[in-house]
């Protein structure tokens, strides 16, 4: 007697056993069990189904995302130690605005805040305010209400009758600054680019500060190609203006990748609270600050910057609890995260990560433009970033072409076209964060060798539609 018996000869497979839809291991005791059909995507389910199932289906929709370390379109940080994850998975049912239930986390945001205003040199750490939010933008938004509100203060007797606030920035700001512009009926005065400069220019922005100017943006680290805009020129050619018509401008610095790279490594470079001019900054701690999103973090050189109205007291679950954000419930999980990020690298430890991301992005770069198709705009000397576009001999391919064929090999880099006024420059961006290493580089760098032979062969670019294009403002 056979130990196997198979079907007999002639016939076919149950169409029970056919319509199987899941894969049976799925399943836990019966592997077919509640196999025969998948659950609807745009509805609920109409009943539950085993842990083990519910993972298996999520987990292998998800494998068709990008690899998170492979993508060099974003600044946010894709890596941390396994300490830190641990430490998040403990506080991520702790409700952040409970200050009063979870007091710890609450008195470790504080001490965030008090070594973020000594490392931006406020003149009085103790006395400079801030609070987290869940990133830069959110950071902006609050900056910006306060800005808007000390402006209105001072002109009480023509706002809103008849004076309508502006903001001056350049066409390179993110793109939360346009929200905060569209949210809270602002004026957004843009200064364009010009030839090779690709940020704002400190006199162009003067020119466009008048009596309604609430304030100017100052980015430390363009999203756009990684420069620095001149934080202290422009503070300088507004006390210049201050001087020949007694407007008095403040600054906010959109510090949200540079503020985390600056102190470290460019330490003369003065763009921060040592400047009486600035009156705030913003980061975001899941960029350079070397946490995973989403955290980041507003300051004011004083309370007098921040006007009293715009916080909240609010007497919850027993403890009174003063508050400025736009959001309000939210995990403590990133602000532990930060904190344990501060207390695990000190100054030499930011130092030394910051450091190994510029090399590799200025080794990197330096290795591009040898191949000799590639014009660098910038070489990763300032945020570990860099711009590039081909050269003006290379008729037979562009960026996006790069782009394309670089993602087949699973590399994420974004190509895109300039702002005004330079629609004509289309280029690639890549952003070196901590765990892309000099090895990642080299086969990136290899990956890149191994698309030119092509793509130089192609009769002309295939990119036509450059409205599709992204900038990655994130």
């Amino acid at each position: 007697m056979p130990l196997h018996k198979g079907s007999p000869q002639g016939t076919e497979p149950s169409e029970e056993r056919r319509r199987l839809a899941l894969n049976p291991f799925f399943g836990e005791a019966d592997p077919t069990a509640g196999m025969e059909s998948a659950p609807p995507r745009h509805r609920l389910p109409d009943g539950p189904m085993p842990p083990s199932t519910a993972y298996g289906l999520v987990h292998d929709e998800l494998m068709l995302d990008g690899n998170s370390r492979l993508n060099l379109a974003t600044f946010v940080t894709t890596w941390m130690e396994p300490q830190a994850g641990v430490l998040m998975g403990e506080c991520r049912d702790k409700n952040m605005i409970d200050k009063d239930e979870y007091p710890r986390t609450a008195e470790l945001e504080r001490r965030c805040v008090a070594m973020l205003a000594d490392l931006w040199n406020a003149p009085d750490p103790s006395a400079a305010v801030g609070c987290s939010t869940t990133g830069s933008s959110e950071a902006c938004m609050l900056a910006g209400l306060a800005l808007k509100r000390r402006w209105a203060a001072r002109n009480s007797d023509r706002y809103p009758a008849t004076a309508r606030p502006n903001l001056v920035m350049g066409i390179n700001v993110q793109v939360c600054w346009d929200k905060f512009c569209n949210f809270w009926e602002v004026e957004p005065r843009l200064v364009p680019m010009e030839g090779e400069r690709f940020h704002l220019d400190p006199q162009a922005a003067v020119d466009l500060c008048d009596e309604n100017t609430i304030g100017v943006v100052g980015i430390l680290g363009s999203t756009f190609d990684g420069s620095y805009e001149p934080v202290a020129e422009l503070c300088a050619a507004l006390d210049a203006l201050q001087e020949r018509t007694g407007l008095d401008v403040p600054v906010h610095v959109d510090g949200a990748s540079g503020a985390m790279v600056a102190p470290f490594l460019d330490e003369d470079l003065v763009w921060d609270f040592r400047l009486p001019r600035v009156s705030s900054i913003n980061t975001s701690g899941h960029k350079y600050g070397l946490v995973y999103p989403g955290v980041g973090w507003a300051l004011w050189r004083s309370p007098a910057q921040l006007p009293e109205e715009l916080v909240f007291r609010v007497n919850y679950l027993g403890g009174d609890m003063p508050t400025f954000a736009l959001n309000f419930s939210r995990p403590g999980a990133q602000v532990v995260a930060q904190y344990y990020t501060f207390l695990r690298l000190g100054r030499e430890g930011y130092r030394a990560v910051q450091q190994a991301s510029r090399d590799v992005a200025g080794g990197l770069a330096k290795r591009i433009e040898e191949l000799g198709d590639f014009r660098l705009l910038t070489r990763g000397d300032q945020l570990p970033v860099f711009a590039l576009t081909t050269t003006p001999d290379v008729q037979a391919y562009d960026v996006f072409d790069v782009s394309r064929r670089l993602r087949e090999h699973g590399w994420l880099v974004p190509a895109y076209t300039f702002p005004a006024n330079r629609q004509d420059l289309s280029v690639l961006r890549v952003v070196c964060r901590n765990g892309f290493s000099s090895d990642l580089a080299e086969l990136l760098l290899e990956d890149l060798r191994l698309t030119l032979p092509e793509l130089r062969r192609q009769s002309h670019p295939l990119s036509r539609d450059k409205q599709a294009a992204t900038s990655f403002h994130h």
